[in-house]
């Protein structure tokens, strides 16, 4: 099994800053395996959408429209640790984030996601 533990949720004021965490752990070798990893939002009754994601492959990463710019997901190889830094946070960003990997090389759309994490919520006043 891969598991997925988050941290550096909470609550911050409109242009505030943020820095979400997920630590990637379980057999080395399904650890080893995966090739994306990313960063979802879910509100209240809705669908979980791609935030940021990337392939850790080809070091390449993706972002939503509305967070290019102000949002950076990053990557500690050596820790298994995926990061999203969120500056100039917005009401509107204000949600619930998951972290999210895959085998595949691409993991912005939740039927190609493997693993998910339990979230953590982040409010923006």
């Amino acid at each position: 099994h891969v598991q997925l533990v988050e941290s550096g949720g909470g609550s911050v004021q409109a242009g505030g800053s943020l820095r979400l965490s997920c630590a990637v752990s379980g057999h080395s070798g399904l650890v080893s395996a995966l090739a994306c990893m990313g960063w979802y939002r879910q509100g209240p009754g809705q669908e979980r959408v791609s935030v940021s994601t990337i392939n850790v492959r080809e070091n390449t990463t993706r972002y939503a429209d509305s967070v290019k710019g102000r949002f950076t997901i990053s990557r500690d190889s050596t820790k298994n640790v995926i990061s999203l830094q969120m500056d100039n946070l917005q009401p509107e960003d204000a949600d619930f984030y998951i972290c999210a990997v895959a085998y595949g090389g691409r993991c912005d759309r939740p039927s190609w996601v493997n693993v998910w994490s339990q979230g953590t919520q982040v409010t923006v006043s």
